[in-house]
């Protein structure tokens, strides 16, 4: 039996199925449509949507499976998702990587395997929509088209998972799925007792760049703003734009001293925009910064409204 090696890209991979935080979740009828409608069009007693994680494949829908997940190493997906192209297995029995596989010679006993990889909106081949059969079979042109229309209609519904927690502008996170990501992070951060701040951002005179120079220039700011903050803070942070001119981040394993630092670190790489971008306006903005303590395991919710108070606090003083 040959294992599935990893993608090319696989950290960054992992980073995108993780953020879509699908992993898990009950089935949903927008998948389950797709899987029963490729059962019924190609005649076979099996169709799944499955994600790959690091060690297993994961059916986020499943028609004819009991299972819900099985191992990385022994899935036919894990092979599927290293090309662009429908991975075909026509004789599992007859083919040297899987005729000695477990899932082969057991239940589900796979003789027949089509696997369309599912791209994400970065590039990211995050699993496959597949089709077993029992018996070996052939698989042609017309038939990897189809399975290819029903595979872009599962990317589809993939993205708009991502869509659904991804800000429209800047493509960063916005509040709902800034707040999904940071409770499952501080809930981490309290399991093993390390540290975390929370950093709101809010931008000087964004309406007076509106008004004097039209939406369009605003947009443009904003756009910038989100850059600077995706140049400046690690990949581990969580950065989104909250609504409007409003910005947060969550720092893990980070006290509020060093939060103050990586704040530093940010107004500067602003500054140096500012200077080299010569616009008419600076890009300008207040903070406000809290300290997540894991024995009051407070929400991100609490730590939000408490570092958007002391934000208002220190911009009351211009």
């Amino acid at each position: 039996m040959k294992k599935p090696d990893t993608t090319e890209n696989e950290e960054a991979r992992l980073k995108t199925l993780r953020s879509l935080d699908i992993l898990d979740t009950p089935a949903e009828e927008r998948f389950d449509r797709l899987t029963r409608l490729a059962k019924h069009m190609f005649d076979v007693p099996i169709a799944l949507v499955s994600l790959i994680d690091e060690q297993r494949q994961w059916f986020k829908s499943s028609v004819g499976l009991d299972v819900r997940e099985t191992s990385r190493e022994i899935s036919f997906c894990g092979h599927a998702i290293l090309s662009d192209e429908v991975f075909i297995v026509e004789d599992a029995a007859e083919d040297e990587r899987f005729a000695d596989n477990p899932l082969v010679l057991q239940a589900p006993y796979i003789r027949f395997y089509a696997g369309c990889p599912l791209r994400h909106l970065d590039g990211s081949t995050l699993g496959t929509l597949c089709i077993i059969d029992t018996k070996s079979r052939i698989f042609n042109k017309e038939d990897m088209e189809a399975l290819r229309d029903l595979a872009a209609l599962a990317e589809r519904e993939l993205a708009a998972v991502q869509l659904a927690t991804l800000d429209e502008l800047t493509k960063i996170s916005n509040r709902r799925g800034f707040i999904m990501l940071s409770q499952q992070t501080l809930k981490m951060c309290s399991r093993t007792k390390i540290s975390a701040s929370l950093i709101f951002l809010d931008m000087n005179d964004f309406k007076l760049i509106n008004d004097k120079w039209g939406h369009a220039e605003g947009d443009s700011a904003l756009l910038s703003f989100a850059k600077i903050m995706g140049d400046t803070f690690r990949d581990s942070d969580i950065f989104a734009r909250i609504g409007g001119d409003e910005f947060a981040v969550l720092l893990t394993n980070t006290s509020l001293k060093q939060a103050n630092e990586s704040i530093d670190r940010f107004r500067l790489a602003v500054d140096k925009f500012n200077k080299a971008a010569h616009r008419g306006y600076d890009l300008l903005f207040c903070e406000g910064v809290v300290e997540f303590d894991y024995k009051k395991k407070d929400s991100v919710e609490t730590l939000m409204k408490q570092a958007d108070a002391l934000m208002y606090e220190k911009k009351s003083q211009f």
